[in-house]
C-alpha cells in the first residue's frame, strides 16, 4: 500500500527520536493512511489511499 495520501499529498517525513540522555536515533513519522472507497464529484466510485486527517476534515465523501 502506498504511504502517500492521494488527497493532500501527505507522505512520510524523516525525523529523530531523542532519549532522556539525549541519544539520537533516526526515525520516520508516517501518516495514518487508509484505503477508502470514495465517491468522486462526477458520481464514479474509486478506492483511494487517504489520510485520516482528510477523512475527518470532510475532504472526501465515502461510499
Amino acid at each position: 500500500m502506498s504511504k502517500v495520501c492521494e488527497i493532500c499529498g501527505k507522505a512520510p517525513q524523516a525525523g529523530r527520536s531523542i532519549s532522556h540522555s539525549h541519544r539520537v536515533t533516526n526515525r520516520m513519522f508516517r501518516p495514518n493512511i487508509q484505503k477508502v472507497t470514495v465517491v468522486e464529484k462526477n458520481g464514479t466510485v474509486h478506492k483511494k489511499n487517504v489520510c485520516t486527517k482528510c477523512m475527518k476534515a470532510g475532504k472526501v465523501t465515502r461510499a
